[in-house]
């Protein structure tokens, strides 16, 4: 099976959001996509299948399970089709029927995604103190992907949280992931963020697309802008551009390099 990993949301090797593209020439079962995503132990690994000749099936799955949608495994499944395959133009269709239509502008790999919708939460006391957290400004819920999403004042007090994972983990069980951002005052960019998930993939995902989906429009209410610019201050780091649509749709613009290209023996 063709092999490729791919980091995201960056212009530089090893840095950005690792993911893992397999190239799968005929349908292959949920075990078998879990086991290989367990072996390549990356943040997640796309799958994508050719239904035409810009037509593609995509599936993603984190060592722990399947995800329904995910940012940087399609602009890593992009940059493969685009670098190897000289595709300008792609559709994928996600298991949940969704269609991404991607394409080449300038730079950039654009990608539209939909727009998901939050509602007002109440984070508990104890998920709470495993982030670090003693006060935040708001907190709101998407359904879909079983986010909390947090602002808290300062994307230094973000850049420097180290949760209790431990504690974190055990401080709630029905949801899949826990997302911290923050205003930033400079030119350079407008808000950063950091998302942690040990409850359905790694304790933290480097650079996450998907959470851009309620995240950018949070941001572009707040801010009465429609283009903004994202940094997510993980370890690795990395950047995006998001352009909103409508109240529907919005584009997420990324990077990405190609650091591996191999094939899976079994």
């Amino acid at each position: 099976m063709e092999t490729y990993i791919v980091d995201s949301f960056t212009d530089e090797a090893f840095k950005g959001n690792p993911a893992g593209v397999c190239l799968v020439k005929t349908e292959i079962d949920d075990k078998l996509m879990q086991s290989i995503a367990i072996e390549l132990n990356l943040s997640e690994t796309a799958f994508i299948r050719k239904l035409d000749e810009t037509k593609y099936s995509i599936r993603y799955f984190s060592p722990k399970m399947e995800i329904p949608l995910c940012g940087h495994a399609t602009l890593a499944a992009s940059k493969i089709l685009m670098q190897f395959y000289n595709l300008e133009e792609i559709t994928f269709i996600t298991s949940e029927k969704i269609n991404l239509k991607i394409e080449q502008r300038e730079d950039f790999i654009a990608m539209t995604f939909p727009i998901y919708h939050i509602k007002p939460t109440t984070p508990n006391s104890k998920l709470l103190t495993a982030l670090g957290l003693s006060k935040y400004i708001e907190a709101n819920y998407n359904e879909e992907t079983r986010i909390i999403m947090i602002e808290i004042e300062s994307k230094d007090v973000l850049a420097n949280l180290n949760p209790d994972f431990t504690a974190l983990l055990s401080s709630q069980s029905d949801i899949n992931g826990v997302l911290v951002t923050a205003i930033d005052r400079t030119p350079q960019y407008d808000f950063h963020s950091r998302y942690f998930w040990p409850w359905s993939g790694t304790n933290e995902d480097p650079v996450t697309g998907g959470t851009h989906t309620f995240m950018a429009p949070y941001w572009a209410s707040k801010l009465k802008k429609k283009y903004l610019k994202s940094y997510q201050s993980s370890q690795r780091s990395g950047f995006m551009d998001i352009e909103i649509l409508d109240s529907e749709n919005l584009i997420i613009l990324g990077v990405a390099k190609a650091t591996f290209k191999g094939e899976l023996l079994f």
